[in-house]
C-alpha cells in the first residue's frame, strides 16, 4: 500500500533530509587519498546523533554501520572499514537519518584525488543527470513508469547500463515503503503520481555490464565485470508546486 504524506509530514521529512544533506556535504569534503571509509562512517554517526537523529542504516537487517560506502566496482551497500581510499578511486556514499520518526535518504558519488579517468567522470556526471531527469517527472498526474524510464532513457544511449537488481523506493516512517522505484520501465505505466507521494529515486549505473553479485559479507554488491559503478539518490515529495527535493540543504523544487 502506498502511504501518501501530509504537508506536515513532508516538512518533518524535510528536516530529516536536511540532516542527511549536511552529512553528505561534510563527508564529500573529507574524501581524499588516505582516508578510510570507517573514518567517514564515524563522522557521519557523530553528526547524525549530534543533530538529535538516529542513523537509519545502523542495525537495519543487521547492517553494522551508519553509512554505506561503496568503492569503484562496489555498487551499493559497501560496509565501511579500514580500507584506505586511493587517488583515482570513486566512492559512493549512501546515508539515512531518522528524525522524530521520519526518514531522509540520499546518496552521492565522489571522486578521490585528481586522477579519476575521463570515462569514470562521464559515468558520474551521467548518473547524476539521470537522477534529475527522473525528478523532473515527479509531477502530479504522471505515472511511476515515467520516472523510471527517465533514468534508463538518458543513460543507455550514452553506453551505460542500469542495475536492475536494486531500485529506489517509497520512504516515510520506514526507510523502505511502497512503491518500488526501478531505474528502468515504460512511460505511461504504473501508479499515478498523487500529491503526498514521497519516494527515494536512486540511479545505480554501471560503466560496463548490468550484472552484479553480492560478496560473502552478505551486503556489498559489486559489478560482475569489475567495472566502476556510480550511485546518486534524493528523497522527493510530489506536491502541488511540483517535485520537492527533501534531502537538500535548502528548500529545493524543480
Amino acid at each position: 500500500m502506498i502511504i501518501r504524506k501530509s504537508k506536515t509530514e513532508i516538512e518533518k521529512m524535510r528536516a530529516a533530509g536536511r540532516i542527511v544533506a549536511q552529512v553528505l556535504k561534510k563527508l564529500s569534503e573529507m574524501v581524499e587519498p588516505g582516508i578510510t571509509t570507517l573514518d567517514l562512517d564515524r563522522q557521519a554517526e557523530r553528526m547524525i546523533v549530534g543533530a538529535g537523529a538516529y542513523p537509519t542504516f545502523k542495525g537495519y537487517n543487521g547492517f553494522p554501520r551508519s553509512i554505506c560506502a561503496s568503492i569503484n566496482d562496489e555498487v551499493v551497500h559497501g560496509i565501511p572499514g579500514k580500507r584506505k581510499l586511493k587517488d583515482g578511486d570513486i566512492l559512493s556514499i549512501d546515508c539515512g537519518a531518522t528524525y522524530f520518526g521520519y526518514v531522509g535518504d540520499a546518496a552521492v558519488t565522489v571522486p578521490v584525488g585528481k586522477h579519476v579517468s575521463d570515462d569514470v567522470w562521464g559515468l558520474i556526471n551521467a548518473t547524476q543527470k539521470s537522477l534529475y531527469r527522473a525528478i523532473e517527472k515527479c509531477q502530479i498526474g504522471n505515472r511511476l513508469g515515467d520516472v523510471c524510464y527517465a533514468v534508463q532513457s538518458y543513460v543507455e544511449p550514452l553506453g551505460y547500463s542500469v542495475v536492475k537488481n536494486y531500485c529506489g523506493h517509497g520512504v516515510g516512517r520506514a526507510m523502505h515503503e511502497e512503491p518500488q522505484v526501478p531505474n528502468y520501465g515504460k512511460p505511461g505505466t504504473g501508479p499515478v503520481l498523487r500529491e503526498g507521494l514521497v519516494i527515494a529515486i536512486e540511479p545505480m549505473i554501471n560503466l560496463g555490464h548490468e550484472d552484479v553479485k553480492v560478496l560473502s559479507d552478505g551486503w556489498t554488491v559489486i559489478t560482475m565485470d569489475g567495472q566502476p559503478s556510480a550511485h546518486f539518490e534524493h528523497t522527493i515529495a510530489v506536491t502541488q508546486d511540483g517535485p520537492q527535493i527533501l534531502t537538500a540543504l535548502d528548500n529545493v523544487g524543480l
